[in-house]
């Protein structure tokens, strides 16, 4: 293990709003112009640099992994040192203006390779809730907290979630919607180099992107999906995916003694579930990992039953299952997997 390096693991924020205007509803948050945007990521410590959107929702890669504007949802991903949630009072503050209140709050993580490199308020998941707890407003004051553990030391998933007594009432009518949050460490070494550039390539980040999807066979996990993708210099890759109403998204740190690539993506209870587990497989293949942890978050279908389904059959070990419920966002499922030959 490395003794310092970048930090590859996520951490996720996302942002449920609700307003009475209808036009505004209409477009909402994608009403907000660039530059706020841009304000909000410079506390966050870091930028735009690719974006796409379509009749839904606008989609943007980071220099420190990606945002997604919907016209009431907000979801922000961020890696290495980033302070993710100084985001949270600007953007409730840009949301007023527009006549929208926020509802639901949602944060998720993984383990910290490198913790004590995280600055305030990152320190620690106590000073995360901490900080959280005093930056949302009141409204919000169904809140619960929990660390889900796995068998593997290097492997749990944190979860804060906070919501308005209107989410509470809505759980008599599930989300049809589910996310799978996929983290992967130790990425086999030779799928792991080809997320580095060739020095003095000639390209911009944008053509190597396109170029690393193609190689890679991210290009074949979802087909059908727009594709905006970025590789920066001299390695490491993001892109996110857009398909109607839903996004998927993945981020490589290819580097050796921290490599790390995550997965992301959401469907509906209604898909079939074959979809999903070849999804998950492919997505799991382009790297090989040592490593693979799923958090399956959902409300009235257990489509985790699908994980162990694409991932077993890679010649992965089904290692620790562990579920918590949260009032605002329904069930999470986390689950580890491991090669056999550990």
């Amino acid at each position: 293990m490395a003794v310092s390096g970048f930090e590859g693991f996520e951490k996720r924020l996302e942002l449920h709003f609700s307003g009475d205007d209808p036009v505004i509803g209409n477009m909402g948050l994608r009403l907000l112009d660039f530059e706020s945007l841009e304000k909000v990521l410079h506390a966050v410590q870091c930028t735009v640099v690719s974006a796409v959107g379509n009749h839904y929702f606008d989609s943007y890669v980071l220099s420190e992994s990606s945002l997604f504007v919907y016209p009431t949802k907000i979801i922000i991903k961020t890696c290495g040192t980033t302070q993710l949630l100084k985001s949270i009072r600007p953007l409730i503050h840009h949301a007023c203006t527009l006549g929208l209140m926020i509802c639901l709050c949602r944060y998720t993580r993984g383990n910290f390779i490198f913790p004590k490199a995280q600055p305030y308020p990152h320190t620690s998941f106590k000073e995360e809730i901490i900080f959280l707890e005093n930056n949302l407003p009141n409204n919000l004051y169904y809140r619960k907290a929990s660390v889900l553990p796995s068998k593997l030391s290097s492997h749990s998933w944190h979860v804060f979630s906070a919501c308005d007594e209107s989410h509470i009432l809505m759980q008599n009518m599930p989300d049809e919607q589910y996310t799978i949050e996929v983290c992967m460490t130790e990425l086999d070494k030779v799928l792991a180099g080809k997320f580095f550039r060739r020095p003095n390539d000639g390209k911009n980040g944008d053509s190597a992107g396109m170029e690393m999807t193609e190689m890679t066979g991210i290009g074949d996990i979802n087909p059908d999906a727009l594709i905006c993708d970025f590789a920066f210099d001299p390695c490491g890759y993001s892109m996110n995916g857009i398909l109607g109403d839903r996004y998927s998204t993945i981020h490589v740190t290819p580097e050796d003694g921290f490599s790390y690539a995550s997965f992301e993506c959401v469907g509906s209870i209604y898909d079939n579930p074959n979809e999903i587990v070849e999804v998950l497989k492919k997505a799991v293949q382009v790297f090989r990992p040592g490593t693979v942890s799923v958090s399956t978050t959902y409300t009235s279908h257990k489509v985790w039953k699908c994980v162990a389904k694409a991932i077993e059959p890679l010649g992965m070990k089904f290692r620790s299952c562990t579920m918590d419920e949260f009032p605002a966002i329904g069930s999470v499922m986390f689950q580890t997997f491991t090669t056999r030959r550990k």
